[in-house]
């Protein structure tokens, strides 16, 4: 029988290889983390009304918005599907998943806007003095923008 086995391969090639692997694993890895934390976010996130402020709590986007750059007197209740200015038009960076959408984007009237987007037809529209509005899906909508007024409003 006449069996040759293959050459060695040359260790330079399997340095350049094992860095390239670890550096995707890394990546993959990263990427589940986020989709895994979007994905709870979609189902987890929740908006704390404090005299201090609006906390955004849930995922990557989370912040406290302080009172003094909500403009609370131009909060309203929007449906989106009947007000096509307030539509997200592109993400900026953001989550766009089937459902929910979370993070910054720009709205087709070109506002730039801070999403946590689940239920397009009963969403809050809150304008800020930062150069930005915020679109939110809070459960009970009447009853987050009644609170918003009396805690936040002047």
């Amino acid at each position: 029988m006449n069996v040759f086995p293959i050459a060695p391969a040359e260790s330079r090639y399997l340095g350049f290889v094992i860095p390239i692997i670890v550096l995707l694993l890394g990546l993959l890895l990263s990427g589940v983390t986020v989709l895994v934390t979007s994905v709870r976010g979609a189902h987890a996130s929740r908006f704390d009304v404090r005299p201090d402020g609006l906390r955004l709590e849930g995922d990557l986007y989370g912040r406290l918005i302080p009172k003094a750059q909500l403009r609370v007197d131009g909060a309203r209740r929007v449906d989106l599907a009947r007000e096509d200015g307030l539509q997200p038009k592109s993400r900026r960076m953001g989550t766009a998943l089937p459902g929910y959408q979370a993070g910054w984007f720009r709205l087709r009237n070109g506002e730039k806007a801070l999403l946590y987007l689940t239920d397009r037809t009963r969403a809050i529209y809150i304008p800020t003095a930062a150069g930005y509005s915020l679109l939110l899906s809070p459960a009970d909508p009447e009853g987050f923008l009644s609170r918003l007024r009396v805690v936040l409003g002047s």
